[in-house]
């Protein structure tokens, strides 16, 4: 066959590969991008969505980072699992935080917590192990298991439970082939906070049927009220073998820039997933790791005043987007989101058009008024928006009040 021939097998000639081809870019990502690009051009679009503080990293941790670039060793290659010392203080914070006891062994430094939460799901699954996955889900998740080989299996649940899922509904999507399940509280995108019931319950079960649990812990220090974070191997310690946590500074410091997160595993997990990375990353930038220590080795001040803002803004978007007709707002327990359902507006006639989808909503909403939010398609349930409300407090307030006026003019 010469070069101008075609190939028989027209799949051959894909150009991508059909594991990497089937990744959907991130819409949160994206709709925050096209946001900014927007404002980059003078319009006044106040932006709801990417899930980062809106307060600078602390001073004390630019600080530690900016003498480290000073410092020659931090100029060279450095262990691929994370400097020792950061691994100790993680292991430290971790005890004393979550009162997990863990030793640096346990540890492995990554680049953020999206590739520890691909390398917790690459190290651990075969190929067609499913991976069972509460909805609404960060975009990310699926994504991350399909990479490692095996098959996301969600199970939803909606407002009417504060968006947690029981372990009927565990049961329920339980098969043969079931490895791991992926656990958030706090979640992301919806707020919710597993009672420590739950989560002892949850963990039960995964132990009774001898299932993996990755659990995601990055909002742990964002709850309000009387809700709070609880680490499902504290409550489960026979869990203990088959847990892998996963965790990171950015959203406790303001430091979603940085790139630093982290697992927690088994040590057979952590030497797997240490040698996965020496190949595809090796160690993360130890400027930034030298910031990630000084930030785990601190106080939690910074992230208190962090927190009373997060609570004061929460109250008002609830009760600002619970006063449009056709929006249910439940109320967050943590992180910073609000993820209202908007099915009651849909297919109703807006300023000429009739969204039937929350992703044509949001559409609309950001070319009527300049206000960009994330629809639920994005986490695996139509008919929601996630709306973060870390954004400054007259921001909030405005692009509300843009939301209330255009959405008032919905009709049948």
């Amino acid at each position: 066959m010469t070069d101008a021939q075609p190939h028989e097998n027209p799949a051959q000639d894909a150009r991508i590969s059909a594991r990497v081809a089937s990744i959907s870019e991130s819409m949160t990502l994206s709709i925050d991008a096209k946001a900014k690009e927007l404002k980059a051009l003078g319009r006044p679009v106040i932006v709801f969505g990417a899930g980062e503080p809106d307060f600078p990293t602390p001073d004390y941790i630019v600080d530690a980072a900016a003498e480290a670039c000073r410092e020659p060793r931090n100029h060279r290659y450095t262990p691929s699992g994370g400097l020792p010392e950061l691994r100790a203080a993680i292991a430290e914070k971790t005890r004393r935080d979550s009162g997990y006891a863990v030793e640096a062994a346990d540890v492995l430094v990554t680049n953020g917590g999206k590739q520890a939460i691909y390398e917790a799901f690459a190290t651990i699954l075969n190929p067609g192990d499913e991976v069972i996955v509460p909805a609404p889900y960060w975009t990310t998740y699926p994504e991350s298991i399909s990479l490692g080989g095996g098959v996301p299996v969600v199970v939803t649940a909606d407002e009417t439970s504060g968006y947690r899922v029981s372990v009927a509904q565990l049961e329920a999507a339980r098969t043969e082939r079931t490895k791991a399940l992926l656990f958030v509280s706090p979640s992301n995108p919806t707020g919710a906070v597993y009672t420590r019931e739950q989560v002892e319950e949850i963990g039960r079960w995964a132990v009774e049927h001898d299932i993996w649990v990755i659990t995601d812990e990055i909002y742990e220090h964002l709850v309000y009220g009387d809700a709070e974070s609880v680490s499902m191997p504290v409550l489960v310690p026979e869990l203990r073998d088959k847990c892998i946590i996963v965790n990171g500074v950015a959203k406790t410091y303001a430091m979603t820039g940085w790139r630093v997160g982290w697992i927690i595993a088994p040590r057979d997990v952590i030497k797997a997933a240490t040698n996965l990375q020496s190949h595809a990353t090796s160690n993360v930038a130890n400027v930034s790791q030298a910031a990630a220590l000084a930030a785990v080795s601190g106080d939690l001040s910074a992230v208190a005043a962090m927190r009373a803002a997060f609570d004061r803004r929460r109250g008002t978007i609830v009760r600002m987007l619970n006063e449009i007709d056709g929006v249910v707002c439940p109320t967050p327990e943590g992180a910073f989101y609000a993820y209202p359902s908007v099915k009651g507006l849909l297919g109703k006639e807006i300023r000429g058009k009739r969204p039937q989808t929350s992703q044509e909503l949001a559409q609309l909403i950001l070319e009527e008024c300049e206000v960009a939010t994330i629809p639920g398609e994005a986490f695996g349930t139509p008919g929601y928006l996630r709306m973060s409300y870390a954004l400054s407090d007259d921001d909030l307030v405005e692009g509300v009040e843009r939301m209330q006026k255009l959405l008032s003019e919905a009709q049948d």
